[in-house]
This record gives C-alpha cells, structure tokens and sequence, in this order.
C-alpha cells in the first residue's frame, strides 16, 4: 500500500482474540435504572430477582441486541455503562510509530513485542559480520528479517545501513562490545568461526541468547520497524479510539489499523459506538 508520501508500507494484520459481549453492559445499565423487568432479554429479566448461575452467565454473554444500550449511546449519551464490554485485538506488523500514538490511549491494556528481549538476531548478524568486516553481509541477513513496515528494498537498505553505522561507532567506543553483545557461553564462537560470518551467525542463533540485548541497541532502530501487541479495549475507549483514528487528520498508519480493527469488531459492537450514515 502506497501513502501520500510515495512510500510503499506493508498493512498490519489484525485477529479479533476475544469479547466479552455485551450482555454485562445491559445488565449494569438495568442496574442503574432498576428496569430488569423491561428488558426483551429473558436472562435480564430473570436476574431481577436471582443471582445469576453459570449457565446464566453464558446466556448474558451470549446477547446480541439490548434496545436499553442502543438509547443509552445514541439518545442519552450515556456511555459508561459501554465500559462494561471489552474486546481483545492481536495486531501483526504495524510500526513503532503507531504503538507512539497508542500510548496516547489512556484507557487500554497493551502488552507489545519487546524490543529489548526481541533483537538478539540483528545484533548477532552485526557481530557475525565483523569478523570479515563485511557490511554487505549485515545488510542481506537483516534485509531477510522482513523487520520494517516500508515495502521498498531500496529504502530499507538504507534503514539496514543506518543500524550498521551505529552499531559500528558504538563498537569502537566499547571495549566490552562483544561482552555486551553476545552470552558469554556463546563468545567462544567468535574464535572458532573467525573469517565465516555465515557460520558464525548460525552458531550464535543456536547458542543462547543475550538477556536484555536491547538495553544496549535499541537505540539503533527506527519508528519504521514492524512491531506486534496484544491490546484490550472497553467499549467506550474504542469508540473513542476509532472517532479520532479513523479520521482523515490521523495519521495515515494508525488509521489503517483502526480501520482494520474496525473491519474486526462485530457489529453488535459497532451499532454502539459507530453512527450509522
């Protein structure tokens, strides 16, 4: 997908993981109000004067519709009884960049790919590559990563360059650079696979990996890199989410994903916090 910019991206991918459905939110908005006998859901009815049981509980869940809700959002404008729903989105391959405006969120759970866990295979390709000096090989093996968001080769070559500039200033400041960079049992290789930076790579990926390597390095990446999270939404903070990201003066990565998330969300959902037309 190409932006305004010229620029080719890659689209995240977005699975709906899980929804609590919007049983609950009836339910606490009948509470509110005292009007269980009003519902056209039985369940509700039913749990006027009953402690819900489990197999209630799943019937709640299982609502589709609720008239009480659809005024509440749409002619009260009463939407805290919304943040009784919530809803999970696993989401692959969006940027840095959009997990920046995500933040921004106030009220949502996150939980994203760690960068200081995660980049033990760019830095091993780096250390591999010093052994002949060989940044062309660094390039190649990072370019496999398939770890930005920007589609053209030409420009993540670039990115990849830049990482390689880095690293290689920051491994001529640093005396323990290879300490730093590699598990001790692992440095070892750097002896035995001297003048192979193919092999040498290979046995530093099957060695153990350095704890925390991105403590270090992550200094080194960009906002283009493609990162995953999990991230969980009440219903009120999604319709908020979606008003502001799915507006043409969003900017243009986040608004894909709230668009695709959009595309996710089952319309039970969306009939709440989406006005039609």
């Amino acid at each position: 997908m190409e932006n305004m910019y010229g620029i080719k991206y890659s689209k995240p991918e977005v699975v709906l993981m899980q929804d609590t459905g919007i049983g609950v939110a009836e339910a606490a908005a009948r509470t509110c109000y005292d009007s269980f006998e009003n519902s056209e859901n039985e369940v509700i009815r039913y749990i006027e004067n009953h402690m819900p049981d489990s197999s209630a509980c799943q019937k709640i869940n299982k609502i589709e519709e609720s008239s009480l809700l659809n005024d509440l959002a749409w002619t009260y404008f009463h939407h805290s009884i919304l943040e009784h729903a919530n809803l999970s989105f696993l989401i692959r391959g969006t940027s840095r960049g959009v997990l920046q405006e995500h933040a921004r969120h106030r009220i949502q759970a996150i939980s994203v790919r760690s960068t200081r866990y995660t980049m033990s295979s760019v830095i091993n390709a780096f250390v591999a590559s010093q052994t002949t000096e060989d940044r062309e090989f660094f390039i190649k093996k990072v370019l496999g990563f398939d770890m930005f968001v920007t589609c053209d080769e030409e420009y993540n070559k670039i990115e990849i360059d830049a990482m390689y500039e880095k690293l290689k200033y920051q491994s001529k400041m640093l005396e323990d650079f290879n300490s730093i960079a590699v598990a001790k049992s692992s440095l070892p290789f750097l002896e035995e696979f001297k003048g192979n930076p193919d092999a040498l790579f290979k046995a530093l990926e099957s060695g153990k990996k350095k704890r925390n390597v991105g403590d270090a390095f992550k200094h080194i990446i960009s906002d283009n890199v493609k990162v995953d999270m999990i991230v969980t939404f009440n219903l009120r903070s999604l319709k908020n989410y979606f008003t502001l990201r799915d507006s043409g003066a969003a900017y243009f990565q986040i608004r894909w994903l709230a668009q695709e998330m959009m595309r996710k969300t089952p319309s039970k959902y969306l009939d709440l916090i989406i006005k039609k037309g």
